[in-house]
């Protein structure tokens, strides 16, 4: 039936010229007066998403999307299961520390993606996911996540590697709906979930080796488990079994189990091991326990590795099974692929016989319109961003959380000495022995007039001791200090000694120790926290010496007399950040969904809404420099950036990028720094910073090696010759220009900075090299971020105007080109308002807007043109796959043949199934008729004498017109007759 609404739209059918123009008399009036274009705009055909490699010919390029997206897992919804009725993909990838994470992505080619939602907004509101109290996440946190489709529900199980372990989401509607989350209650290494087809739900996992759980109906409990499942023992000789050997993902094709494996054979680089059994679980199935798999090396070609079997629907209707792996390609990151199979006796062959090449290219594997396929490669995972808080609201932004209570601690214990007569000025009173020894008190003191010796010890436990039960609390930090001396000529001349705690009667614990020399007094001090599961009814403090099973062999050196004095225990005033409700709350502000936090944020301290179009960087706290990577043996320190909070960042992309934004730096406070930084564990910045009130933009970089001990004020320091002052001005542009192809392997970054958008100056030359950090402390793509700190004092702010992308950078020394900014705008200009819904116009004329004032201004960089082209392209493919189709009349006809006195006779019938009375005009090689009105509902029907004894096979034409709320509409029907003889 006719859609009325679009008929009445047509009476205010207008071009987007008259808003255009008075746009841009705005923009005359108030800033510049655009400049005429010399000669007609050239035709609109843009360019791909800048994460796209799609060439836009039906062909595309590997790696895939040009950005850090690893551990892919890719699942399918069928069209027959969806109310798009198409196929449509969801990939899900690692995010690890950053926030909100687990990104669900979403495609309809395979080759195009964009990000539609997040599993989770935090991992978790501990410390370690929220940078508080010296700990975080770097290089841990949500790993190798699995999504899975199975009975009208989403699921989606990751492992996290300091976090609790495992955890499964589930959702209804993954494009916007919340998750539920379930703790599994301990780790699965690289979770592959699994539903088998009698739907019985298993997690495969493991690393060296693939085991798996059966997983109840509710999915919150194990119900059995299959150790090693698959083991490497298995397959002796296999060339392509080696090292790695994780990351399964399973699946069931063509009556047999899948299960793909990443390997790293030594001598040889990251592949593909394929493995396939009639059976699930392997040996658990057989009579005997031996291993039905099967298994074979399915692609070894430039580290595409890692990843998933994706199902394709073929044009006969059958399955086509391709592969999505990633690759290694730091510091971007590790990129997946979309490596076409074919497939021959159950097995996949990828790429070509085999081979995959770098930047390779392959066909689209999924057909789609025109314009579907246009919108689609506009499609990218980064954005510009002009901040005005108008992106989609998600579900994951209102993520509630329970705030554990404060700990309950007694505070009139904290800063005093909780020992009694730690100097030992009245004697022994309030000390006993541990163990067997005999105290006595002694002049013989380190300060003051008194001291404890320690003689006839008959253990190497034995010595000293205080009773201090009901005085030591959990949640707080205690700081331990004793000085000792032994003087036995034929003791070692050095010996270490301990201060210990004994919970009960079998617990012990060493606090704190020293290594003194003979003859002389040594220090032995400490902190310690004594842990929530420890039992604190009975607690003792005492001093020793290293335990030794058979002291008495050699007393001298195990049980010598010492002497003690000073002893001290205090506890530290509470100055532990506890997590604040308002930190979590939602603050009303939406980030556009390609953004992540570094780390969960503080909702705080950062915001959308507390200037119009700004982004606010507010300093909660200042960096102590005391964090450290506690996932690396030697708990090397970070940086100040990376202890700071509230960076904000997005994925990087190549082989080129420029990113630029502006900074309003008025309410910085001295000691802050805030600016644009290209980020990983290494990394290059462009920043102001304030010192004794005075404004400096310069350059800081930090490339390998890393030290486990650094000064961060000193790594932080500008660069020499790439430092200028910025006087009084309270606003200042920065970009930097991201160079991954030269040489590849390499980030080098070239910063410039501007005080009016349009006059540039470099600051110093490029700096680098950023490269992959081989202790894998952050394990991802260096990020771009925008950042703000403090190192002397809090509340000082930073709002950021834009975020804007090119992918040409100012040293490719390219005149500025507005030509697919122009063709935009003018393609704009031809379109009509009443073809398209209301609220996607009205998209439109903004993004339009925006343009043209971009066009109208003198632009200082490629940024400031490429942003709104962008964003304007990309709403105009859309405009195309949801244009409304032109009004239409429902109409049949049918024609028909027969013979009357030896001559052919055409009959042709037209039948109304509209609403609305209809004309209709019969047109056909016999004769034509006019039918005047025909009513809704009924039929009209002629006959043309064709006065021949035989007519050919012909077309009869139908054109048909109504008017419809005073609108003129018409539709051409046509209807084929058969030929047809008399003779």
């Amino acid at each position: 039936m006719l859609d009325r609404a679009s008929l009445r739209a047509r009476s205010r059918r207008r071009t987007l010229r008259s808003t255009a123009a008075a746009s841009a008399a705005v923009v005359a009036a108030g800033l510049l007066l655009a400049v005429a274009p010399s000669q007609a705009a050239e035709p609109w055909q843009p360019d791909s998403g800048y994460t796209s490699t799609d060439k836009g010919d039906g062909s595309y390029t590997v790696p895939l999307i040009n950005a850090d997206v690893p551990d892919v897992s890719v699942e399918r919804i069928p069209a027959s299961e969806n109310d798009e009725g198409r196929d449509i993909y969801y990939m899900i990838s690692t995010t690890m520390h950053l926030s909100p994470g687990a990104p669900i992505m979403k495609s309809y080619d395979l080759v195009n993606w964009e990000i539609v939602n997040y599993v989770f907004d935090r991992a978790d509101i501990s410390d370690s996911f929220s940078l508080r109290n010296g700990q975080s996440s770097y290089g841990q946190g949500q790993w190798a996540s699995s999504i899975r489709y199975h009975g009208g529900k989403w699921y989606v199980a990751f492992n996290t590697n300091n976090l609790g372990g495992s955890y499964l989401y589930v959702t209804d509607d993954i494009d916007e709906g919340s998750w539920e989350r379930i703790a599994l209650g301990r780790a699965y290494h690289d979770p592959s979930l699994f539903f088998d087809v009698d739907g019985t739900p298993y997690i495969f996992y493991g690393s060296g080796s693939t085991s798996a759980v059966k997983l109840s109906s509710d999915m919150k409990t194990v119900v059995a488990e299959y150790p090693q499942v698959l083991r490497t023992s298995d397959y002796p000789g296999a060339s392509f079994i080696g090292g790695l050997f994780e990351g399964a993902q399973v699946q069931y094709i063509d009556g047999k189990y899948y299960i793909v494996i990443i390997t790293w054979p030594s001598g040889q680089g990251r592949q593909v091991a394929l493995f396939r059994s009639d059976t699930l679980l392997g040996r658990y199935a057989t009579v005997d326990g031996s291993n039905p798999y099967e298994a074979k090396g399915v692609l070894n070609s430039n580290g595409f590795a890692q990843g998933s079997l994706v199902p394709i629907a073929a044009e006969d209707g059958a399955t086509d099974w391709s592969g999505m792996f990633f690759r290694d390609t730091f510091p971007i990151g590790r990129i997946p692929a979309l490596i076409p199979a074919t497939w021959s006796d159950g097995w996949p062959t990828f790429g070509n016989n085999g081979s995959v090449p770098v930047n390779g290219a392959f066909a689209k594997p999924i057909e789609l319109s025109p314009e579907e396929a246009l919108y689609e490669r506009q499609k990218s995972i980064v954005v510009s961003d002009d901040f005005d808080n108008d992106a989609p609201h998600r579900a994951y932004m209102d993520e509630d959380w329970t705030i554990p209570a404060p700990p309950n601690v007694d505070q009139s214990l904290l800063g005093v000495e909780l020992l009694a007569n730690p100097g030992f000025e009245s004697g022994t009173q309030g000390w006993i022995v541990n163990d067997t020894a005999t105290i006595a008190a002694t002049t013989d003191a380190a300060t003051g007039a008194g001291a404890l010796q320690v003689t006839g010890r008959t253990t190497t436990g034995s010595g000293p001791a205080q009773d201090v039960s009901g005085k030591v609390q959990h949640s707080v930090t205690y700081d331990i200090s004793a000085k000792v001396k032994y003087v036995n000529p034929n003791s070692p001349a050095t010996k270490q000694f301990f201060v210990t705690a004994r919970y009960g009667s079998s617990t012990f614990t060493n606090l704190a120790s020293v290594t003194a020399t003979r003859g002389q007094w040594a220090t032995i001090s400490g902190s310690f926290t004594v842990p929530a599961s420890q039992s604190l009814s009975s607690m003792r403090i005492f001093v020793e010496t290293p335990w030794t099973a058979t002291p008495s062999t050699a007393p001298d050196t195990h049980l010598m007399d010492f002497t003690v004095d000073d002893v001290s225990l205090k506890g530290r005033p509470l100055t532990t950040e506890l997590p604040h409700p308002d930190e979590i709350a939602p603050n009303g502000s939406r980030l556009a969904l390609p953004w992540e936090w570094n780390h969960a944020p503080d909702n705080r301290y950062w915001s959308l809404t507390d200037r119009d179009g700004w982004l606010r960087l507010e300093t909660g706290k200042v960096l102590t420099g005391n964090l450290k990577h506690l996932k690396l043996a030697n708990d090397d320190e970070a940086t100040y950036l990376e202890e700071a909070r509230n960076t904000l960042s997005q994925r990087t992309f190549g082989p080129r990028q420029s990113a630029e934004t502006k900074l309003d730096i008025s309410g910085m406070k001295d000691g802050d720094v805030a600016g644009l930084a290209a980020y990983n564990r290494g990394f290059s910045y462009v920043a102001v910073k304030r010192v004794n009130g005075v404004n400096t933009v310069g350059v800081v970089n930090r490339s390998q090696p890393f030290t486990t001990a650094i000064d961060q004020a000193a790594i932080e320091s500008f660069v020499p010759g790439t430092t200028a002052a910025v006087g009084s001005a309270s606003e200042v542009h920065l970009k930097a220009d991201l160079d991954f192809a030269n040489p590849t392997g390499q980030l080098w970054t070239t910063f410039s900075y501007s005080l009016d958008g349009v006059s540039w100056n470099q600051l110093g030359n490029r700096v680098g090299p950023q490269s992959l950090d081989g202790s894998l402390t952050h394990f991802m793509g260096h990020r771009v971020g925008l950042f703000n700190y403090a190192t002397q004092q809090a509340g000082g702010h930073v709002d950021f105007d834009h975020y804007l992308l090119s992918d040409t950078l100012t040293a490719q020394n390219l005149p500025l080109d507005e030509s697919d900014l122009d063709a935009a705008i003018a393609y704009a200009g031809t379109l009509e308002e009443s073809d398209y819904p209301e609220a996607d116009w009205a998209e439109l004329e903004e993004l339009l807007a925006a343009a043209e004032q971009a066009a109208a201004r003198t632009p200082g960089t490629q940024n400031q043109i490429d942003a709104p082209e962008r964003a304007l392209s990309l709403q105009l493919a859309r405009l195309g796959v949801v244009k409304e189709a032109d009004p239409t009349l429902q109409v049949a006809a049918t024609a028909s043949t027969r013979c009357v006195a030896g001559k052919a006779v055409l009959t042709v019938k037209v039948t109304n199934e509209d609403a609305v009375a209809v004309a209709a005009t019969v047109s056909t090689t016999y004769g034509s008729k006019t039918f005047a009105s025909i009513a809704a509902g009924k039929s009209a029907a002629q006959a043309f004498t064709t006065r021949l004894v035989g007519i050919p096979t012909g077309v009869a034409q139908v054109a048909v017109t109504a008017t419809v709320d005073g609108e003129p509409i018409s539709t051409a029907v046509e209807t084929t007759y058969p030929a047809h003889s008399c003779g």
